[in-house]
């Protein structure tokens, strides 16, 4: 029964998440509808832009993962105490935590919209693509290291 209820919260959390993350995208004029970008902008950075939040899109369904994982750490945590377990649980947890950080500071810090010069453009958003790629690398590392436990 807690199962079923953790896990009825979990998806509340991600739903109204999800939801009061595109209001507030569409208040603030952050909407990263990528989709809308491909066929009516041509301009050379369409295809960077689209490549940076194809790694964006192949990552953020993770967060589920990565929460889910931390509740399953937390648990084993509160039945193992002991040393050296102990201090990788809690770090596996620290990973996880700062992997989820760094994707919603990236997803909030990134605004491509209001840059109109293609030069600038451009360097921005190859700037964000490295920034991504670490993003993607450190949540799937934290993932990898929690599911080892």
């Amino acid at each position: 029964m807690k199962t079923i209820l953790k896990l009825s919260s979990l998806a509340l959390l991600v739903l109204l998440y999800a939801c009061g993350q595109k209001s507030h995208d569409h208040e603030h004029g952050h909407d990263h509808d990528h989709h809308a970008h491909d066929s009516a902008d041509a301009s050379p950075n369409t295809k960077l832009y689209s490549e940076v939040m194809a790694i964006h899109d192949e990552v953020m369904p993770k967060m589920g993962d990565i929460y889910t994982l931390k509740e399953g750490l937390k648990k084993k945590l509160e039945d193992n105490t002991a040393g050296d377990k102990k201090n990788e649980i809690e770090s596996a947890i620290t990973k996880l935590d700062e992997a989820d950080k760094a994707m919603r500071v990236w997803m909030r810090e990134f605004k491509p919209e209001g840059i109109t010069d293609e030069a600038k453009k451009r360097e921005y958003l190859d700037n964000e693509m490295e920034k991504v790629k670490k993003v993607r690398e450190d949540m799937l590392a934290a993932i990898e290291q929690a599911k080892a436990l």
